[in-house]
């Protein structure tokens, strides 16, 4: 029989928690095949100790992202650098450091951190490189830490990195009001005078445009791309493309010269609650290919973006974590959750974002308040 879980010790000074920790189990949402909702499956395993250069975390809060879902469905395997079935995604979450390895000076045990991993986050206990944790800012919840890294980072490294966005410049943010759309269109808020453009369905283009999106378009009943160049027969400055398939090449035609195109997703493959071969044939089939002679004659760039190719890139992801964060506090960012959902719900956390419900981040907590009772379980 497993140990039971101690959730009331805080583990809060390091020379005991060696000790304390060794018979101690936790609880782990594990990924254990490809396919639906039912793959995922909550077990216990031993708490993970730090090794050199590493820190234990408390995990309090993780941000739910279509890579999780698209991981779930099988499109990320082993053969993309994931590892072999069962083990516990999650590549963000904020939470309280518990325990150091060797050689870490910073962070300390207690200090509140927004953490990014390449995967295994989705667990009470986890451990992660210390150069991989960031303080959280006095005044921000842990709901609204767990949201930030994933997002922000794509949103920021994207439209500055990339994209190199300038006042005066516009940009189409598809699914404008999910997770890295809100992030987007408040860091364009952060340059003088861009102009966004937003798809979203219809009924919540109020939100968006109080997030600030200039333009917001109803993609499901309308041709955005026609849309848009009756406002702007020019096209714009930076298209954001989380969709591939046909949507890219559209995205490449409705750029100005010297535009640029980033993909950095296929939501397109995304039907239903598993795989759907003929969704990933379709949008596949449909991706363009796009010569060095394309763009040349039409001056536009194309750029392909994907944070978990990034997380080695230490000083990069530095560099702009602690800028959002000073966004934060300046008062100039600010993370939207959508819903809280117990780890134990997970299964309608990830419909709430796969059926496109969602307006803002979709938040998993380890909350016992928010976690169903054994009689709503039966």
């Amino acid at each position: 029989m497993a140990a039971q879980i101690d959730r009331e010790n805080d583990f809060s000074d390091p020379s005991k928690v060696t000790n304390t920790m060794e018979d101690k189990r936790m609880r782990a949402m594990l990924l254990t095949g490809y396919g639906g909702y039912d793959k995922l499956v909550m077990q216990e395993l031993p708490i993970p100790k730090p090794e050199t250069g590493q820190v234990l975390i408390r995990v309090k809060t993780s941000g739910l992202n279509f890579a999780e879902l698209h991981c779930r469905q099988g499109l990320y395997t082993p053969q993309n650098g994931f590892p072999p079935l069962p083990f516990s995604l999650g590549l963000e979450c904020a939470g309280v450091v518990e325990q150091v390895g060797s050689g870490v000076v910073q962070p300390k045990p207690g200090t509140r951190v927004i953490c990014l991993n390449d995967f295994g986050l989705w667990q009470e206990f986890a451990v992660v490189r210390a150069d991989r944790c960031f303080p959280i800012p006095e005044g921000m919840s842990f709901e609204e830490a767990g949201a930030l890294a994933v997002n922000y980072l794509t949103a920021y490294l994207m439209l500055f990195d990339f994209g190199n966005l300038q006042q005066g410049k516009s940009v189409l943010i598809h699914m404008a009001a999910g997770g890295v759309g809100i992030a987007a269109t408040q860091l364009c808020k952060t340059v003088p005078d861009v102009t966004v453009y937003g798809t979203a369905s219809a009924h919540k283009h109020e939100i968006i445009r109080e997030n600030g999106v200039t333009h917001p378009i109803d993609y499901r009943n309308m041709d955005y791309a026609v849309e848009l160049r009756k406002i702007s027969p020019k096209g714009v400055d930076i298209v954001l493309d989380p969709l591939s398939g046909k949507d890219t090449m559209k995205g490449f035609e409705l750029l100005r010269p010297m535009g640029k195109l980033i993909v950095f997703g296929a939501a397109n493959m995304m039907k239903g609650e598993a795989r759907s071969v003929l969704s990933v044939a379709k949008t596949w089939w449909n991706s363009p290919s796009f010569s060095a002679i394309d763009m040349m004659q039409k001056n536009k760039s194309v750029s392909g973006f994907h944070l978990g190719w990034l997380v080695e890139e230490t000083e990069l992801l530095t560099n702009a974590m602690n800028e959002i964060i000073r966004l934060y506090q300046a008062g100039r960012i600010k993370p939207k959750i959508d819903s809280v959902w117990h780890f134990e719900n997970i299964k309608d956390a990830m419909k709430q974002m796969q059926e496109r419900k969602n307006v803002g981040k979709v938040i998993l907590s380890w909350d016992p308040k928010l976690a169903p009772s054994p009689k709503s379980k039966d």
